[in-house]
């Protein structure tokens, strides 16, 4: 019997991504409801804003604006004070696929991953870059070579960027420079070489974990969300798994460590990823677990 019990947080939902932990509140978004939602006090998600064109990750300005990535059109937006939605940045000439999962550093540079590659669509697997944008909207890549860049953590000193290559076997990390561009490339937890192989079903089967949601604890560990093998799993840096969580039947796909002590690991589980089922069915929700060791760093 697994020691960790589990809760519901929120349910009812078709896909959930992008958790975080803002103001003493959970943030979320639903893929198919192209909604962004805030959990209240009396624990209902109420819907914040719609994003036609599919909402990603979630992150905020220094002076408390909301920036959230619209996939399908490969922008991110920003929640203006007066409720305007509006572009930030347009970075669809440095994406390869659907802008995805972001994370936004203390000075206000976000940094975007994207699919790199039609997913949905069946494409061969093609690796792709991470995109730095400025707080004044400019946008340039600053990472390239990455398997699917995915969930998106920074050390609590601002120095590092850690980040998922879900389809890359690894969780992989780069310094932070003064000017927002990234050092060289390294392994923080490596699986296993995958290569150049472009079929992604022999990617997956290769695999021995597809890290998709990323959240940093205050001992230099990460949970990550396992959408192979339908769990939550922590990592030290190295590749030692410490702890695992274990959601079957249900699939892991974002996680972030928030609650009023930093302790409570929020995971968006859904039964698959399969775009047609999910916008089908409302089984997404957000399961919710006490850990021992309190969130660090961004978001």
């Amino acid at each position: 019997m697994s020691k960790y019990e589990i809760e519901v947080a929120v349910d009812g939902f078709h896909y959930l991504e992008g958790p975080r932990w803002y103001q003493s509140a959970l943030w979320f978004v639903d893929f198919y409801t192209q909604g962004v939602y805030r959990v209240n006090d009396e624990g209902v998600a109420e819907k914040i804003i719609h994003v036609e064109q599919q909402p990603s990750g979630l992150g905020w300005l220094p002076d408390g604006r909301l920036l959230v990535v619209s996939m399908k059109d490969r922008k991110v937006l920003r929640l203006e004070n007066d409720g305007n939605l509006v572009v930030h940045a347009d970075i669809w000439e440095h994406c390869g696929g659907h802008a995805n999962d972001m994370v936004v550093s203390a000075n206000g540079n976000a940094y975007v991953g994207n699919f790199g590659f039609d997913l949905m669509g069946g494409a061969d697997h093609e690796n792709t870059g991470l995109v730095l944008v400025k707080p004044d909207g400019s946008s340039q890549v600053v990472a390239e070579g990455l398997a699917f860049p995915n969930g998106m953590v920074i050390s609590a000193d601002q120095k590092t960027l850690i980040v998922n290559e879900l389809f890359g076997n690894k969780v992989t990390q780069f310094d932070i420079k003064e000017d927002g561009s990234l050092g060289e490339k390294r392994d923080f937890a490596n699986f296993g070489e995958l290569g150049d192989e472009p079929n992604l079903g022999l990617r997956i089967e290769n695999a021995s974990i597809l890290p998709d949601g990323l959240a940093l604890d205050a001992e230099g560990a990460v949970w990550i969300a396992d959408t192979l093998n339908q769990r939550a799993v922590r990592i030290a840096e190295g590749g030692e798994i410490l702890e695992t969580i274990d959601t079957a039947p249900d699939g892991i796909f974002a996680v972030t460590l928030g609650g009023h002590d930093g302790k409570t690991l929020f995971m968006c589980a859904a039964p698959d990823w399969d775009e047609a089922s999910r916008k089908a069915e409302t089984k997404g929700r957000m399961l919710a677990v006490q850990v021992e060791v309190g969130h660090a760093g961004t978001p």
